[in-house]
């Protein structure tokens, strides 16, 4: 039986699964274009099913809070439409009998702006002839006599570009005109369909959008099995995940958004009741919906009780008013409310909502400007757990696409080292100087090497990079002197400038330390200018070393240092790109006369203290000298 088993497992034939082909840029762009011409041309079926998942993000708690009180999923989801129904028709009840009343007091508006045109024309004419809409009048009058001159010169049948006109005593022959009699039916459908036509389309979008909305609450689970099915069964971990994330992330937008423009409306209504606008409710409910719309929003809802308080009073103390309410209320929820509610939530940077809006709008427009943001949120959370569309995160997210040990990189390479010189007294107001050293400076000078091993960094770029760092480190350093009885150590770059830029670091921390330093370049450690440092004084050597893998030439650097300073002064290897647990730290130590091998700011500083050097530091706050160079 057993021999049987084994047989037939030998016989069937093992399936090789193949891993899938990594999809090229070319691909990836095709499909980008597909989905944006779809966009735009099923536009009447998108936007309505987008509106419903909007909705449905809204109102799933609502459903789901309901469904825990034991009243099932039908009667809540019922119950949830059925109130937000009335909560439109009751906004719209209101907005439409605040409009009426408008509209009924319009007309005692009337006299305020005839005063006002008046007082302008007053102001122009007081002004002289000189005045600007007073010329700008002139031109338009004079334009316009010019333009009445030229008709009434011309003949009385005669059109323009109709050639020139008959010869007088010539005979005239008029070519007759056709005569069409309009049959068209005028019946009481075509009438109902002219009237009703335009307003039966936004009832049917409205239409669509309750029944999607109302089927996607009730089947909710079955269209995310469905959804997870389609999108990646075989990995349901990270389909999950990035399901949750999008739905966590526009549902807590949607809250806070809510939230803001509550925070934004009713102080817009008080302010204006207080100053005495009229329909001060109908104006704080217009900006609270309004502000939904991102950017135009505020600005159309300030926009009309603007226009009516010119119109209310007859001077310009409420227009004036009335604009610097909105400014601050506008200031206030931009920089306070704004930032403390949102935080993370949508993880979208400000040029990614402004491209979004422009983008959906001209695809769906104004449903397309209202959307911009939750559906920009879904495209930012595909491109964080799908590989492929990684991009995406890059372009929209408000992630740091660099660390911070490249962007100073970036920025001396670029001779920029002010603004390097930000990005490290930022990080030096949360770290000490060796921790700033060993997790930003230190890992900057180590990318530097990397592109130079690649061939990929060309000498003046080495050049830039190390002067820029001198200059930061001399921004970071106060001038100060160290005692005449402090130690004296020697930091030697090993092989070239980025290797002098790492020395100068080490010299900048033990500056601090009331310790004199002076940074050697590697041209002045060669077999014929090494005679020119000298030995008297010196305490200790440090040689600096980017490249881990050199450890031939940092044998022959020692070896040399060795004969000129005699065994009396330690020397301190520096490797400062090799990791602490490999080998590379044992075999230096093995194969070079160094006394000490350290691999870190932090461990070449305890180094240096075993051989009594620095061992009283000066409080490591911020380094109070700066290193001097021979």
């Amino acid at each position: 039986m057993a021999e049987d088993t084994a047989r037939r497992l030998q016989a069937r034939p093992i399936a090789v699964t193949k891993a899938a082909p990594p999809v090229s840029t070319q691909t990836i762009l095709l499909i980008i274009t597909l989905i944006v011409v779809t966009l735009y041309v099923a536009a009447d079926i998108l936007m309505p099913i987008a509106l419903a998942v909007l909705l449905a993000f809204v109102l799933t708690p609502i459903v789901t809070r309901l469904e825990r009180w034991r009243i099932g999923r039908v009667p809540s989801v019922l119950a949830v439409v059925a109130l937000l129904f009335l909560g439109i028709t009751g906004f719209g009840a209101v907005v439409g009998s605040q409009l009426g009343d408008l509209a009924d007091n319009l007309p005692t508006y009337q006299r305020n702006i005839h005063t006002k045109i008046e007082s302008l024309r007053s102001a122009t004419a007081s002004a002289g002839d000189r005045g600007a809409l007073k010329q700008a009048t002139d031109a338009f009058r004079d334009l316009q006599q010019e333009i009445e001159r030229a008709t009434a010169g011309a003949a009385p049948n005669q059109l323009p570009g109709a050639g020139p006109a008959p010869q007088a005593g010539a005979p005239t022959h008029r070519e007759p005109v056709p005569v069409r009699i309009d049959q068209s039916d005028t019946g009481i459908f075509d009438l109902v369909s002219r009237v009703l036509g335009p307003a039966m389309t936004p009832i049917a979008t409205a239409g669509m959008v309750l029944v999607f909305t109302i089927f996607m609450l009730l089947q909710r689970e079955d269209l995310r099995d469905r959804m997870i099915r389609l999108v990646g069964s075989g990995d349901l971990s990270r389909t999950t995940e990035a399901m949750n994330d999008a739905g966590e992330r526009v549902s807590r937008y949607l809250l806070m958004q809510v939230v803001v423009n509550v925070t934004y409306g009713l102080p817009i209504g008080v302010g204006l009741w207080l100053l005495g606008v009229p329909n001060p409710l109908l104006w704080g409910l217009l900006a609270t919906v309004l502000r939904f719309i991102p950017f135009l929003g505020p600005v159309i809802a300030s926009a009309f009780p603007i226009l009516l308080s010119f119109a209310v009073d007859t001077g310009w103390t409420l227009p004036l008013l009335c604009i610097a309410l909105f400014v601050a209320v506008e200031l206030f929820s931009n920089n306070v409310v704004e930032p403390w509610l949102y935080g993370t939530a949508t993880g979208l940077s400000s040029l990614a909502i402004i491209v979004a809006a422009v983008v959906w709008t001209t695809l769906w427009g104004p449903v397309g400007l209202l959307l911009a943001t939750p559906l920009t949120v879904c495209l930012v959370v595909l491109g964080r757990h799908v590989p492929q569309l990684h991009f995406l995160e890059v372009m929209l997210g408000d992630r740091p696409v660099l660390p911070d040990e490249a962007k100073i990189y970036q920025r001396l390479l670029a001779r920029d080292p002010m603004e390097a010189t930000e990005l490290a007294e930022e990080r030096l107001g949360k770290c000490t100087p060796v921790e700033l050293a060993d997790g930003l400076l230190l890992p900057a000078l180590s990318l530097a090497e990397q592109d130079r091993q690649r061939g990929s960094l060309n000498p003046d770029g080495r050049q830039a990079v190390a002067e820029g760092m001198a200059g930061l480190l001399d921004e970071l350093s106060d001038a100060t002197a160290p005692a005449d009885t402090a130690p004296r150590v020697l930091c030697v770059g090993a092989r070239n400038n980025l290797d002098e830029a790492a020395a100068g670091l080490l010299a900048y921390l033990l500056a601090g330390r009331g310790i004199h330093v002076d940074v050697v370049p590697c041209e002045k450690a060669s077999t014929r200018a090494i005679a020119s440092l000298g030995t008297t004084g010196v305490d200790a050597v440090v040689l600096s070393s980017l490249n881990p893998t050199a450890l031939g030439h940092c044998r022959r650097m020692m070896r040399r240092l060795r004969m000129h300073f005699g065994p009396r002064v330690p020397i301190l290897l520096c490797l400062w790109s090799a990791h602490p647990e490999s080998e590379v730290p044992e075999r230096a130590s093995a194969e070079t006369d160094a006394n000490l091998v350290a691999t870190g700011m932090a461990g070449a500083l305890a180094q240096l203290e075993e051989l009594n050097i620095g061992a009283n530091p000066v409080p490591d706050t911020v380094a109070e000298a700066a290193p001097s160079t021979t």
